[in-house]
């Protein structure tokens, strides 16, 4: 597995353990420069710059950040 997939599949399964959706979960890594400490603290806190972000790389309605439903209209 190339280190690019490699990457793809943490971040996948970081999202999965955290019941997040994928979008969101590579949104937090790219502003995060790839830096778990920071993804994590930026999952925890919240970050303006993650939704738009997640919602650029999807055509879906909603997401997921842990129990919390966003909706591409609220954002």
């Amino acid at each position: 597995m190339s280190a690019d997939k490699e990457k793809v599949h943490h971040i996948e399964q970081w999202a999965r353990l955290r019941d997040t959706s994928p979008e969101i979960a590579h949104a937090i890594f790219e502003l995060a420069h790839f830096d778990e400490a920071l993804a994590e603290k930026i999952w925890e806190e919240g970050s303006d710059e993650v939704l738009p972000l997640a919602f650029s790389k999807t055509d879906k309605d909603q997401l997921f950040w842990g129990e919390q439903t966003i909706e591409r209209k609220n954002v």
